[in-house]
Protein backbone atom coordinates (compact mmCIF):
# COMPACT_ATOMS: atom_id res chain seq x y z
CA UNK A 1 0.00 0.00 0.00
CA UNK A 2 1.24 3.61 -0.59
CA UNK A 3 2.06 6.31 1.96
CA UNK A 4 -1.09 7.99 2.94
CA UNK A 5 -2.17 10.26 5.88
CA UNK A 6 -6.19 10.65 7.40
CA UNK A 7 -6.35 12.95 10.30
CA UNK A 8 -9.82 13.09 11.43
CA UNK A 9 -11.50 16.04 13.54
CA UNK A 10 -14.48 14.38 15.50
CA UNK A 11 -17.85 15.69 16.09
CA UNK A 12 -17.33 16.35 19.91
CA UNK A 13 -20.94 17.55 20.24
CA UNK A 14 -21.39 19.44 23.57
CA UNK A 15 -22.82 22.57 24.93
CA UNK A 16 -19.15 24.05 24.28
CA UNK A 17 -16.30 22.72 21.46
CA UNK A 18 -14.19 20.25 21.86
CA UNK A 19 -11.16 18.98 20.58
CA UNK A 20 -10.70 15.12 19.51
CA UNK A 21 -8.02 14.25 16.59
CA UNK A 22 -7.14 10.35 15.77
CA UNK A 23 -4.49 10.15 12.89
CA UNK A 24 -3.27 7.50 10.99
CA UNK A 25 -0.22 7.95 8.24
CA UNK A 26 1.57 5.29 6.34
CA UNK A 27 5.10 5.95 5.70
CA UNK A 28 7.91 3.29 4.02
CA UNK A 29 5.87 0.44 4.68
CA UNK A 30 5.28 1.57 8.14
CA UNK A 31 1.69 2.81 9.95
CA UNK A 32 1.31 4.71 12.44
CA UNK A 33 -1.26 6.15 14.72
CA UNK A 34 -1.40 9.01 16.44
CA UNK A 35 -4.01 11.04 18.72
CA UNK A 36 -4.43 14.53 19.69
CA UNK A 37 -6.76 15.19 22.23
CA UNK A 38 -10.03 13.32 23.58
CA UNK A 39 -12.79 15.58 23.74
CA UNK A 40 -14.39 15.46 27.24
CA UNK A 41 -14.34 12.60 29.53
CA UNK A 42 -17.84 11.34 27.69
CA UNK A 43 -16.25 11.92 24.12
CA UNK A 44 -13.58 8.91 25.16
CA UNK A 45 -15.53 6.36 24.34
CA UNK A 46 -16.27 7.98 20.93
CA UNK A 47 -12.47 8.32 20.31
CA UNK A 48 -12.16 4.72 20.91
CA UNK A 49 -14.88 3.21 18.92
CA UNK A 50 -13.39 5.74 15.91
CA UNK A 51 -10.00 4.50 15.76
CA UNK A 52 -11.63 0.77 15.91
CA UNK A 53 -13.95 1.19 13.30
CA UNK A 54 -11.56 3.51 10.78
CA UNK A 55 -8.24 2.70 11.91
CA UNK A 56 -8.72 -1.46 11.60
CA UNK A 57 -9.22 -2.36 15.41
CA UNK A 58 -5.16 -1.60 15.99
CA UNK A 59 -3.52 -3.33 19.61
CA UNK A 60 -1.45 -0.41 19.64
CA UNK A 61 -1.52 3.38 19.42
CA UNK A 62 1.77 4.78 19.16
CA UNK A 63 1.74 8.57 20.43
CA UNK A 64 -1.60 10.56 22.20
CA UNK A 65 -0.73 14.03 22.88
CA UNK A 66 -2.44 16.21 25.57
CA UNK A 67 -2.01 19.61 23.92
CA UNK A 68 -3.19 21.44 27.68
CA UNK A 69 -5.37 21.22 30.56
CA UNK A 70 -8.76 22.00 29.76
CA UNK A 71 -11.40 19.79 29.95
CA UNK A 72 -13.13 19.79 26.33
CA UNK A 73 -9.03 18.48 25.29
CA UNK A 74 -7.98 15.81 27.82
CA UNK A 75 -10.99 14.42 29.12
CA UNK A 76 -11.37 11.59 26.72
CA UNK A 77 -8.00 10.52 26.74
CA UNK A 78 -7.99 7.98 29.89
CA UNK A 79 -10.48 6.10 27.99
CA UNK A 80 -8.13 5.44 25.08
CA UNK A 81 -5.36 4.96 27.26
CA UNK A 82 -6.90 2.20 29.27
CA UNK A 83 -8.52 0.61 26.19
CA UNK A 84 -5.11 0.55 23.77
CA UNK A 85 -1.55 0.08 24.40
CA UNK A 86 -0.29 3.34 23.57
CA UNK A 87 3.72 3.76 22.88
CA UNK A 88 4.02 7.33 24.88
CA UNK A 89 1.82 10.11 26.32
CA UNK A 90 3.22 13.31 25.70
CA UNK A 91 1.79 16.59 28.11
CA UNK A 92 3.52 19.34 29.79
CA UNK A 93 3.23 18.92 33.42
CA UNK A 94 3.73 21.75 35.61
CA UNK A 95 4.72 20.57 38.95
CA UNK A 96 7.56 18.14 37.33
CA UNK A 97 8.84 21.47 37.47
CA UNK A 98 8.60 22.68 40.82
CA UNK A 99 12.24 22.85 42.05
CA UNK A 100 13.25 25.09 39.09
CA UNK A 101 9.99 27.41 39.80
CA UNK A 102 9.85 27.34 43.66
CA UNK A 103 11.83 30.90 43.64
CA UNK A 104 9.10 31.97 41.82
CA UNK A 105 6.47 31.41 44.62
CA UNK A 106 6.05 33.59 47.79
CA UNK A 107 3.57 31.13 49.62
CA UNK A 108 5.37 27.81 49.37
CA UNK A 109 8.92 27.02 50.94
CA UNK A 110 8.73 23.75 49.45
CA UNK A 111 9.48 22.09 45.85
CA UNK A 112 7.06 19.28 47.20
CA UNK A 113 4.39 21.52 48.61
CA UNK A 114 4.65 23.73 45.38
CA UNK A 115 4.12 19.96 43.04
CA UNK A 116 0.72 19.33 45.48
CA UNK A 117 -0.38 22.51 44.60
CA UNK A 118 0.14 22.63 40.97
CA UNK A 119 -1.46 19.42 41.09
CA UNK A 120 -4.40 20.59 42.70
CA UNK A 121 -4.39 23.74 40.17
CA UNK A 122 -3.99 20.94 36.93
CA UNK A 123 -6.64 17.98 37.69
CA UNK A 124 -7.16 17.30 34.55
CA UNK A 125 -3.30 16.59 33.60
CA UNK A 126 -3.35 14.63 36.93
CA UNK A 127 -5.78 12.42 36.17
CA UNK A 128 -4.12 11.40 32.92
CA UNK A 129 -0.82 11.04 34.56
CA UNK A 130 -2.81 8.98 37.04
CA UNK A 131 -3.86 6.80 34.37
CA UNK A 132 -0.53 6.66 32.27
CA UNK A 133 0.96 5.34 35.33
CA UNK A 134 -1.64 2.27 35.88
CA UNK A 135 -1.14 1.38 32.59
CA UNK A 136 2.71 2.00 32.42
CA UNK A 137 2.42 4.20 29.95
CA UNK A 138 5.50 6.34 29.41
CA UNK A 139 5.35 10.20 29.82
CA UNK A 140 7.45 12.78 27.20
CA UNK A 141 7.81 16.17 27.23
CA UNK A 142 6.87 17.55 24.37
CA UNK A 143 8.38 21.36 23.97
CA UNK A 144 9.79 23.17 21.25
CA UNK A 145 11.72 20.84 18.85
CA UNK A 146 10.58 17.31 19.81
CA UNK A 147 9.66 14.88 17.42
CA UNK A 148 6.52 13.02 18.13
CA UNK A 149 6.56 10.70 14.91
CA UNK A 150 6.67 12.60 11.89
CA UNK A 151 4.95 15.44 13.78
CA UNK A 152 7.57 18.36 15.03
CA UNK A 153 5.93 20.41 17.91
CA UNK A 154 6.39 24.18 17.31
CA UNK A 155 5.70 25.34 20.73
CA UNK A 156 5.24 26.17 23.44
CA UNK A 157 9.19 26.48 24.20
CA UNK A 158 10.17 25.36 28.18
CA UNK A 159 11.00 28.90 29.02
CA UNK A 160 7.50 30.15 28.05
CA UNK A 161 5.94 27.20 29.57
CA UNK A 162 6.82 28.22 32.43
CA UNK A 163 6.16 31.92 31.91
CA UNK A 164 2.68 31.34 31.48
CA UNK A 165 2.81 28.71 34.60
CA UNK A 166 3.86 31.42 36.78
CA UNK A 167 1.30 34.31 35.49
CA UNK A 168 -1.77 31.82 35.21
CA UNK A 169 -4.62 32.53 37.53
CA UNK A 170 -4.60 29.05 38.18
CA UNK A 171 -1.08 29.40 39.63
CA UNK A 172 -1.57 29.73 43.45
CA UNK A 173 -0.23 33.19 44.48
CA UNK A 174 2.77 33.41 42.17
CA UNK A 175 4.92 36.29 42.01
CA UNK A 176 2.99 38.41 39.48
CA UNK A 177 5.18 40.86 37.00
CA UNK A 178 3.63 44.41 37.29
CA UNK A 179 0.59 45.46 35.45
CA UNK A 180 -0.84 43.10 32.66
CA UNK A 181 0.55 41.87 29.56
CA UNK A 182 -1.83 43.65 26.51
CA UNK A 183 -1.85 42.80 23.25
CA UNK A 184 -0.75 45.85 21.29
CA UNK A 185 -3.84 47.82 19.80
CA UNK A 186 -2.15 49.47 17.25
CA UNK A 187 -3.68 48.74 13.80
CA UNK A 188 -6.96 47.55 15.08
CA UNK A 189 -10.50 49.18 14.22
CA UNK A 190 -11.79 51.10 17.03
CA UNK A 191 -15.08 49.54 18.31
CA UNK A 192 -17.14 53.14 16.70
CA UNK A 193 -15.61 51.88 13.49
CA UNK A 194 -16.84 48.25 13.81
CA UNK A 195 -20.26 49.15 15.07
CA UNK A 196 -20.34 51.20 12.21
CA UNK A 197 -19.06 48.83 9.72
CA UNK A 198 -20.46 45.68 10.71
CA UNK A 199 -21.41 44.23 7.31
CA UNK A 200 -18.27 44.21 5.54
CA UNK A 201 -16.74 44.17 2.40
CA UNK A 202 -14.58 41.22 0.90
CA UNK A 203 -11.29 41.86 2.93
CA UNK A 204 -12.29 43.77 5.86
CA UNK A 205 -11.49 41.56 9.18
CA UNK A 206 -11.46 42.59 12.85
CA UNK A 207 -9.58 41.36 15.70
CA UNK A 208 -10.43 42.53 19.04
CA UNK A 209 -7.10 43.89 20.99
CA UNK A 210 -6.91 41.43 24.05
CA UNK A 211 -5.41 37.53 23.32
CA UNK A 212 -6.45 34.56 25.05
CA UNK A 213 -5.47 32.87 28.02
CA UNK A 214 -2.78 31.32 29.51
CA UNK A 215 -3.94 27.83 29.55
CA UNK A 216 -4.83 28.71 25.81
CA UNK A 217 -1.00 29.52 25.26
CA UNK A 218 -0.23 26.56 26.60
CA UNK A 219 -1.17 24.18 24.15
CA UNK A 220 1.37 21.80 22.34
CA UNK A 221 1.09 22.67 18.52
CA UNK A 222 2.61 20.34 15.63
CA UNK A 223 3.36 20.02 12.56
CA UNK A 224 4.29 17.36 9.90
CA UNK A 225 4.99 16.84 6.38
CA UNK A 226 3.00 14.22 4.96
CA UNK A 227 2.17 13.12 1.49
CA UNK A 228 4.02 16.56 0.07
CA UNK A 229 1.55 18.28 2.38
CA UNK A 230 2.03 20.71 4.73
CA UNK A 231 0.01 20.37 8.13
CA UNK A 232 -0.21 22.62 10.87
CA UNK A 233 -2.51 21.61 14.03
CA UNK A 234 -2.14 24.58 16.43
CA UNK A 235 -5.05 23.35 19.83
CA UNK A 236 -5.84 26.39 21.48
CA UNK A 237 -3.02 28.39 20.82
CA UNK A 238 -2.94 32.28 21.20
CA UNK A 239 -1.35 35.22 19.30
CA UNK A 240 2.46 34.19 20.89
CA UNK A 241 1.90 30.27 20.09
CA UNK A 242 1.06 31.52 16.47
CA UNK A 243 4.61 33.97 16.61
CA UNK A 244 6.32 31.01 18.07
CA UNK A 245 5.22 28.75 15.19
CA UNK A 246 6.55 31.78 12.68
CA UNK A 247 9.82 31.90 14.57
CA UNK A 248 10.62 28.63 14.39
CA UNK A 249 9.76 27.84 10.93
CA UNK A 250 12.88 28.42 9.41
CA UNK A 251 14.62 25.90 11.91
CA UNK A 252 13.18 22.89 10.62
CA UNK A 253 13.14 24.32 6.65
CA UNK A 254 9.16 25.32 6.77
CA UNK A 255 8.79 27.78 4.27
CA UNK A 256 6.09 30.28 5.57
CA UNK A 257 3.28 31.70 4.38
CA UNK A 258 2.31 28.40 2.90
CA UNK A 259 0.01 25.54 4.95
CA UNK A 260 -2.03 23.08 3.41
CA UNK A 261 -4.33 22.00 6.05
CA UNK A 262 -4.54 24.19 8.98
CA UNK A 263 -5.95 23.97 12.42
CA UNK A 264 -7.96 27.18 13.38
CA UNK A 265 -7.06 27.95 16.88
CA UNK A 266 -9.40 27.55 20.01
CA UNK A 267 -12.30 26.56 17.83
CA UNK A 268 -12.63 29.83 15.36
CA UNK A 269 -11.92 31.98 18.50
CA UNK A 270 -11.26 36.06 17.26
CA UNK A 271 -8.80 36.05 20.54
CA UNK A 272 -6.59 33.44 19.34
CA UNK A 273 -5.53 35.07 15.70
CA UNK A 274 -4.60 38.98 13.99
CA UNK A 275 -4.80 39.23 10.20
CA UNK A 276 -0.87 39.66 10.38
CA UNK A 277 0.04 36.57 11.65
CA UNK A 278 -2.67 34.79 9.84
CA UNK A 279 -0.93 36.48 6.68
CA UNK A 280 2.74 35.08 8.24
CA UNK A 281 1.64 31.25 8.37
CA UNK A 282 -1.44 31.37 5.51
CA UNK A 283 -0.74 33.81 3.00
CA UNK A 284 -1.76 37.57 2.51
CA UNK A 285 -5.36 38.15 1.51
CA UNK A 286 -6.90 37.86 -1.98
CA UNK A 287 -8.12 40.48 -3.77
CA UNK A 288 -11.46 38.80 -4.25
CA UNK A 289 -13.35 35.20 -3.30
CA UNK A 290 -11.31 32.69 -4.85
CA UNK A 291 -12.15 30.40 -7.63
CA UNK A 292 -9.98 27.90 -6.05
CA UNK A 293 -9.48 26.84 -2.99
CA UNK A 294 -5.89 27.46 -2.48
CA UNK A 295 -6.01 25.32 0.86
CA UNK A 296 -7.97 23.43 3.43
CA UNK A 297 -8.95 24.77 7.16
CA UNK A 298 -10.69 23.14 9.88
CA UNK A 299 -12.50 24.34 12.83
CA UNK A 300 -13.66 21.71 15.74
CA UNK A 301 -16.80 23.84 16.92
CA UNK A 302 -20.43 22.72 18.46
CA UNK A 303 -23.43 23.56 16.25
CA UNK A 304 -24.63 24.02 20.33
CA UNK A 305 -21.58 26.17 20.69
CA UNK A 306 -22.98 29.93 20.21
CA UNK A 307 -19.19 31.25 20.47
CA UNK A 308 -17.73 29.25 18.14
CA UNK A 309 -16.87 29.69 15.77
CA UNK A 310 -16.90 33.52 15.27
CA UNK A 311 -17.37 34.52 11.90
CA UNK A 312 -14.22 37.38 11.70
CA UNK A 313 -12.30 33.97 11.96
CA UNK A 314 -14.21 32.17 8.95
CA UNK A 315 -14.14 35.43 6.76
CA UNK A 316 -10.87 35.98 7.26
CA UNK A 317 -9.51 32.25 6.57
CA UNK A 318 -11.70 32.79 3.13
CA UNK A 319 -10.14 35.95 2.15
CA UNK A 320 -6.52 33.64 2.55
CA UNK A 321 -8.16 30.91 0.17
CA UNK A 322 -9.17 28.73 2.47
CA UNK A 323 -11.61 25.90 2.40
CA UNK A 324 -12.92 26.22 5.65
CA UNK A 325 -15.20 23.23 6.88
CA UNK A 326 -16.29 22.83 10.43
CA UNK A 327 -17.42 19.65 12.82
CA UNK A 328 -20.62 21.59 13.65
CA UNK A 329 -23.78 19.27 13.16
CA UNK A 330 -22.51 15.98 14.06
CA UNK A 331 -19.85 15.84 10.96
CA UNK A 332 -16.58 14.24 11.28
CA UNK A 333 -14.45 15.84 9.25
CA UNK A 334 -10.65 14.56 7.55
CA UNK A 335 -7.83 15.86 6.44
CA UNK A 336 -6.88 13.00 3.82
CA UNK A 337 -3.79 11.74 1.85
CA UNK A 338 -4.18 8.94 -0.43
CA UNK A 339 -6.28 7.73 2.15
CA UNK A 340 -7.93 4.29 1.80
CA UNK A 341 -11.70 4.58 0.70
CA UNK A 342 -14.36 4.84 3.52
CA UNK A 343 -16.76 5.98 2.00
CA UNK A 344 -17.22 9.54 3.19
CA UNK A 345 -18.49 11.98 1.27
CA UNK A 346 -16.77 15.62 0.28
CA UNK A 347 -17.46 18.26 2.64
CA UNK A 348 -18.73 21.13 1.83
CA UNK A 349 -17.35 24.65 2.80
CA UNK A 350 -18.55 26.62 5.43
CA UNK A 351 -20.64 30.00 3.75
CA UNK A 352 -18.73 33.22 3.43
CA UNK A 353 -19.63 35.32 6.27
CA UNK A 354 -20.83 38.63 4.97
CA UNK A 355 -20.73 40.16 8.83
CA UNK A 356 -18.80 39.94 11.65
CA UNK A 357 -19.52 40.35 15.52
CA UNK A 358 -18.93 43.69 17.27
CA UNK A 359 -15.88 44.14 19.83
CA UNK A 360 -17.24 43.22 22.86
Amino acid sequence: MNDFFEIDFLDVEAKKSGDAICIRYRRSGTTFIHVVDGGYQQSGGMVVDHIRKYFDNPPRIDHVISTHQDGDHAGGLVNVLEEFEVGKLWMLRPWTYAEELLPRFTRFTTADGLRRALRESYPNLATLEEAALRQDVSIGEPTQGRAIGDFIVMGPTKDRYLDLVVSSEKTPQAVKSIGEVIADAAGYLTEAVEKALRKRVWGVEFFPPMGTSNENEMSVTQFAYLNEKKILLTADTGRDGLQEIIDFAPYIGLQLPGIDRFQAPHHGGRHNVTSELLDKILGPKLEAKPEKFKFTAVVSASDEDPDHPRKSVLRALWHRGAKVITTEYGHKTSFAGDVPDRGWTTAEAVTYPEEQEEWD
